[in-house]
């Protein structure tokens, strides 16, 4: 069962940080906990109001991710998960098989190739920081530092931080959001 922040909807700090940059609401929602190591997907209820779409937005999942073993963190070169809005700037690897494994955002084999040890399979959401000087820019810049969610060749690392910066997901979690979310999707991450 999720947080009871997570059932009530995102947090207010989230709403101030879109209005702010003037965003337009998606479809779904991601908001990534670091300290609970979790995942949220909400959906938007309804597209009538713009000023109060966030409260628009309804918890539909929660799923078990790793982020960085490194902490939160915006500096290139640091290995930590960058906090902040962000969104779904480019999907890679749809139809290809379940346990691609990718270098360079490119396939290049299979898990079950004695692959298991992968560090990017099955699909890859990249994500783009969206707040300028905090994850978007000069050296925090969340897309060139190629921070991603993303399958990982060994899940049992799941529920516990163990990435390099990007968000792992299981594959059986990650297929339907590939399919299910679409660029420009809004992702939130937080401490908590």
């Amino acid at each position: 069962m999720p947080g009871p922040h997570f059932r009530t909807g995102p947090k207010p700090e989230l709403t101030l940080r879109i209005r702010r940059l003037g965003l337009r609401p998606s479809p779904y929602l991601l908001v990534v906990s670091v300290a609970r190591q979790r995942l949220s997907l909400f959906r938007r209820n309804s597209p009538r109001t713009h000023q109060s779409w966030v409260g628009n937005y309804r918890w539909v999942r929660e799923y078990v991710i790793s982020t960085s073993r490194f902490g939160t963190g915006q500096v290139e070169g640091s290995n930590r998960t960058p906090l902040g809005l962000h969104r779904i700037a480019r999907k890679i690897g749809a139809g290809q098989p379940i346990g691609t494994v990718f270098k360079s955002r490119l396939p290049v084999g299979l898990t079950w190739d004695d692959r298991s040890d992968a560090a990017i399979v099955h699909r890859i959401l990249w994500l783009e920081g969206l707040e300028p000087g905090f994850n978007r820019g000069g050296s925090v810049d969340t897309f060139r530092r190629y921070i991603y969610i993303h399958g990982f060749g060994d899940e049992t690392t799941l529920g516990r931080p163990q990435s390099h910066g990007c968000i792992h997901l299981a594959a059986v979690d990650l297929m339907p959001l590939f399919d299910r979310l679409a660029e420009g999707t809004l992702v939130w991450i937080e401490e908590q």
